[in-house]
């Protein structure tokens, strides 16, 4: 699968690995199957314990989703994700070394950008989309400015994201969109209200299916 054909990914940040499954199960019952995993760098044992619900996600379901790590900041933290199982590399900032290096383990690369020049660097360096990251708090009007000179690249809008605002980033010229507590609702997981979750990625992707 390439990182190109989803236009949702659900970020699914602290959700420890008691619960991993319950939650990636009801985003695919409501049909995302992108998943990003962000690392902790709270402390080692936390990224450990991230890098552990990347490996336990990828030995559950295999290629019935579409597993990416986030918050890499380095190198060496995406080649830990990449021996995890992850298949794609998303971060905060734009770092060309772990671009090259994502790329050279044969991985998808998503690292974040905001100004033009960040943007292009982080495509002349090999990123496949970049983030645009605050997106929700730049709003649409910033996407049709930036693709005006850079629409030769996609964009995924990430920060912010939420129902009311999903369609019209993805209408303003955003291939995608990622999500994460506005989806991943962490009340609903502590209340083991699965089914919330699922209904949230069905609307989810209802917008990103009718959004053009």
């Amino acid at each position: 699968m390439n990182i190109l054909d989803n236009r949702i990914i659900a970020i699914l940040r602290d959700v420890d690995a008691e619960n991993i499954a319950d939650v990636i199960n009801a985003l695919m019952d409501g049909g995302i199957k992108a998943i990003e995993i962000p690392l902790s760098h709270n402390s080692p044992a936390a990224k450990a314990a991230s890098l552990r619900t990347i490996q336990k996600s990828h030995e559950i379901f295999g290629d019935q989703i579409f597993l990416g790590a986030g918050t890499i900041l380095s190198p060496e933290e995406a080649e830990s994700a990449a021996n995890a199982g992850a298949k794609y590399i998303i971060s905060p900032n734009m770092d060309p070394e772990t671009i090259k290096k994502t790329k050279a383990l044969g991985l998808f690369s998503m690292p974040g950008a905001m100004t033009p020049s960040e943007i292009a660097d982080a495509y002349k360096n090999g990123a496949d989309i970049v983030k645009i990251f605050p997106a929700g708090n730049l709003g649409a009007d910033y996407i049709k400015a930036i693709k005006g000179p850079l629409g030769f690249i996609p964009f995924a809008a990430v920060g912010g994201v939420n129902l009311e605002n999903a369609g019209k980033l993805l209408q303003a010229g955003y291939h995608m969109i990622a999500v994460g507590g506005n989806l991943a609702d962490k009340k609903a997981i502590q209340d083991g209200d699965f089914r919330k979750i699922s209904s949230l990625a069905r609307a989810y992707k209802e917008i990103a299916d009718t959004a053009i």
